[in-house]
């Protein structure tokens, strides 16, 4: 798994955990970012909203599709389901 140059703000306790184990978290809490960051889980918790066609799609690879695509035409929004 390749890392990625980020910014995490992690707060521990140094006095209880040595730095194998704040490392050891750090790697872990970097795993879990990368599997949830993905597209395929971005697709299943957003919906998009095409108010040009009066549509709402919600078919994970149409959504992949116009997330990848950079020209959205106006009026077409990315909804958070949630």
């Amino acid at each position: 798994m390749n890392n990625p140059n980020r910014d995490l703000l992690v707060l521990f306790n140094q006095e209880i955990m040595t730095p194998q184990a704040i490392e050891h978290e750090v790697e872990m809490l970097h795993r879990l970012l990368y599997s949830i960051e993905g597209l395929d889980s971005l697709a299943v918790a957003h919906e998009i909203i095409d108010l040009n066609k009066y549509k709402i799609i919600i078919k994970p690879h149409q959504l992949r599709s116009l997330i990848r695509n950079r020209d959205l035409k106006p009026f077409v929004f990315l909804n958070c389901k949630n």
